[in-house]
């Protein structure tokens, strides 16, 4: 009776490990799931009109290979469709106003910002 039950309990373990249901990400999934997700960056970053360094500085955590990888496939197309880059609306900062602001923040005073090229004689 006991071995029946260590063998079921092992039958049952070794098929639930490969049960992609368990919600358990392989290795290969998170690395091509990591690569499609910089060659998206580098596509929208080449179809925004960015320099890859640009696009480099501004996604920090993703693949520089893939981010490359992405920019090089959109240029490609790009040239071959006669497809104009789109100029992008927000800055590099846009992410930072976007979010919502704590009371204290909200509170704080802001610092008086000089205008730029004007030179006092």
């Amino acid at each position: 009776m006991n071995f029946l039950r260590h063998t079921l309990v092992l039958t049952v373990v070794l098929l639930a490990s490969g049960c992609d249901m368990l919600g358990i990400e392989s290795t290969q999934a998170l690395a091509e799931r990591r690569e499609a997700d910089g060659k998206a960056v580098g596509g929208a970053c080449r179809h925004a009109g960015r320099a890859l360094e640009d696009c480099y500085a501004l996604n920090r955590k993703s693949d520089r290979a893939a981010v490359f990888a992405g920019w090089r496939e959109m240029n490609d197309y790009m040239r071959e469709n006669k497809i104009d880059e789109v100029s992008p609306q927000l800055g590099p900062g846009a992410e930072l106003a976007a979010k919502p602001k704590s009371e204290s923040e909200d509170r704080a005073p802001k610092p008086a910002t000089a205008k730029a090229g004007k030179h006092e004689s």
